[in-house]
């Protein structure tokens, strides 16, 4: 099946302290499952991907020197920050929308999307982690969300997600700049209780890195300027936060 699920940009040189991951990266639709039933509209809507999450990420691995690894089909067929057993990672329903190509899928064919991209893609990070094993601190995840879900408007612009481990969310939450322009929560619009963490919980944790979810409402993401905007926001943040953990651990 040529699906292309993974694309892996290293621009880490030998010794990068930050993995950054962007699982719902593209919108793409392999060829033989055509439009899934759906409408251009909703293929192009934040069903499909999180629109603007890439374009920030690629910047803050480029200013980062930081190895980024992000997926590169739609996240209707396959969501990489699901286990396979979660009904969510081939989901048949998606806000108001039924996907058809995913109702009633056979053992096989979920077996067939499993093996061709969860397995590539948890197996290429897992690979980057390892290589990168002595000098790797932290790991981060990229999301957007939309401003409005189910009919409800999301006041939350940027959220600080975390998993089992909670350090670097809430040591950012405690960094935040003082000139900080967006409304950033913690664990807003979504938990660990709505599965998404599993990246983090399965990559980042057993590994012993820090890590932490950052979700962007995309409407604040839509333009380069307005993406250049929030990566410049972020690294510094990000890198001052881990310089502050790093030295607290280090006494």
């Amino acid at each position: 099946m040529d699906i292309g699920t993974v694309v892996h940009t290293d621009r880490s040189g030998d010794t990068p302290s930050v993995v950054l991951v962007c699982e719902h990266a593209s919108k793409r639709i392999p060829g033989f499952l055509g439009d899934m039933g759906l409408t251009t509209d909703a293929l192009e809507s934040h069903i499909a991907w999180d629109p603007g999450a890439l374009a920030v990420a690629k910047l803050m691995a480029n200013r980062m020197s930081a190895p980024l690894v992000y997926g590169g089909v739609s996240r209707l067929v396959y969501d990489c920050n699901r286990p396979p057993e979660a009904s969510g990672a081939m989901p048949s329903k998606s806000e108001h929308y039924i996907i058809p190509a995913n109702v009633d899928l056979s053992p096989e064919e979920r077996l067939r999307r499993v093996e061709s991209i969860y397995v590539p893609f948890t197996q290429t990070l897992s690979g980057l982690v390892g290589k990168h094993r002595d000098s790797l601190a932290l790991m981060v995840t990229i999301h957007s969300f939309t401003p409005t879900y189910l009919g409800q408007k999301r006041e939350v612009e940027l959220g600080l997600l975390h998993g089992h481990d909670d350090r670097f969310a809430l040591a950012m939450m405690k960094e935040a700049p003082s000139e900080l322009q967006f409304d950033t929560r913690l664990n807003e619009p979504y938990s660990a209780k709505d599965g998404v963490a599993h990246t983090l919980d399965t990559q980042a944790l057993p590994n012993g890195l820090l890590n932490v979810m950052i979700e962007i409402r995309n409407d604040l993401i839509r333009t380069p300027e307005q993406q250049s905007t929030m990566a410049e926001c972020l690294v510094p943040w990000i890198d001052r936060t881990l310089a502050g953990l790093r030295e607290r651990e280090a006494v």
